[in-house]
């Protein structure tokens, strides 16, 4: 899978934007604040229906504009895809794959797979659960319609139960019940292909980490489920009797103390506990680790690795970290940001492409 050109129309700082992008390397150099970070927030974007930098759409859009637009080209193994999408100033979006509209942003993913590793995510190990859970969905979004359906479905169930907890009635009892039933249901599942999900990405990370790491660490991710009880055939029954065993302490707190939505999973180097004990680098090979690992498990379950977005996160790396990246992407299309070529030079070849970008226009 790789993006054969990008066109952009009044997206951030670009008036208009049209490139074709090599399927090896791509490089976009420039000072700070000059659009190379949105030259992959624009195909971030394109492969999920979202930015990773802002959940407000009418930011993309140029400041003298009305609307915007991102057009690009897919070349996959079986089908090759056609993706357009208009931002409208109101907030709203229209999406086209191969000139044909959809009407559910689930029926975008898979079309156009991303794995984006950036600064921000360096500390995706150290930062709060809410951080690894937020990695855990949207991995698991882009890879099944089945996950994304059971998430929505029971963070919907869990905003409803929440409200009425918060409410002053009485005899909810019977009415909670109802909620509970549905929870554990579209929890149980959400669990399931959780921990189906991190032990795939054990399977890989081992080898990964070993090879950063110069043999000299293991790495395991273990999934931390808040109601305590093992994920298995009576997950959904077992789930149930825990919200029921919480009810009274719900009410109290007026809000859902288990489930899903306050998992974790804990990462280990050496049976040691990383984000408590780790240190900082620790922290981050653990993290590029998570990410690698991510792109051999889309690999394996889609049979095509999906695009890598590195933004500038190379020069927050040492040498070490950065030349197992380098050595890692030769089958993979790759579009990197940075501010200067001398971390990269040698690993680039006549295949790669370099494009400078100067205040929202790009030159090669």
């Amino acid at each position: 899978m790789y993006i054969k050109y990008l066109q952009l129309m009044n997206f951030r700082n670009y008036n208009e934007l049209s490139i074709e992008l090599s399927k090896n390397v791509n490089v976009f150099i420039g000072d700070n604040a000059q659009g190379k970070t949105n030259i992959l927030e624009s195909i971030y974007y394109s492969g999920i229906g979202k930015s990773h930098r802002t959940n407000k759409d009418k930011e993309l859009i140029n400041w003298n504009a009305q609307n915007s637009y991102i057009q690009l080209y897919v070349v996959r193994e079986r089908l090759d895809k056609k993706i357009q999408i208009k931002i409208f100033k109101e907030g709203k979006k229209g999406i086209n794959v191969n000139s044909i509209k959809i009407n559910k942003i689930s029926e975008l993913f898979g079309i156009l797979n991303v794995v984006m590793f950036s600064p921000e995510d360096l500390s995706t190990i150290k930062q709060s659960p809410s951080f690894r859970r937020k990695f855990l969905d949207m991995e698991l979004c882009k890879l099944s319609d089945k996950y994304y359906y059971n998430l929505v479905q029971y963070n919907k169930v869990l905003n409803e139960r929440n409200t009425l907890l918060k409410s002053n009635g009485t005899k909810l009892e019977s009415i909670v019940d109802i909620y509970d039933n549905q929870m554990s249901k579209f929890g149980a599942n959400i669990l399931r292909e959780r921990k189906k999900y991190l032990n795939q990405i054990n399977k890989w990370a081992f080898k990964i980490h070993k090879d950063i790491t110069a043999d000299k660490e293991n790495i395991k991710f273990i999934y931390l489920s808040s109601p305590k009880i093992d994920i298995d055939e009576n997950l959904q029954n077992n789930f149930y009797n825990e919200l029921c065993k919480n009810r009274k302490k719900d009410f109290e707190k007026r809000l859902t103390s288990i489930g899903p939505h306050r998992d974790d999973f804990l990462v280990k180097i050496n049976n040691i506990d990383v984000r408590s004990f780790g240190s900082q680098g620790q922290q981050r090979t653990a993290t590029l680790t998570l990410k690698f690992a991510s792109l051999e498990v889309i690999k394996e379950i889609t049979k095509e690795y999906p695009v890598l977005l590195l933004d500038d996160v190379l020069s927050e790396l040492d040498s070490k970290r950065q030349k197992y990246i380098l050595n890692s992407i030769n089958n993979i299309q790759t579009i990197i940001t940075c501010t200067g070529l001398e971390h990269i030079k040698e690993y680039l070849n006549s295949n790669s492409k370099v494009f400078n970008v100067v205040n929202g226009n790009c030159y090669t």
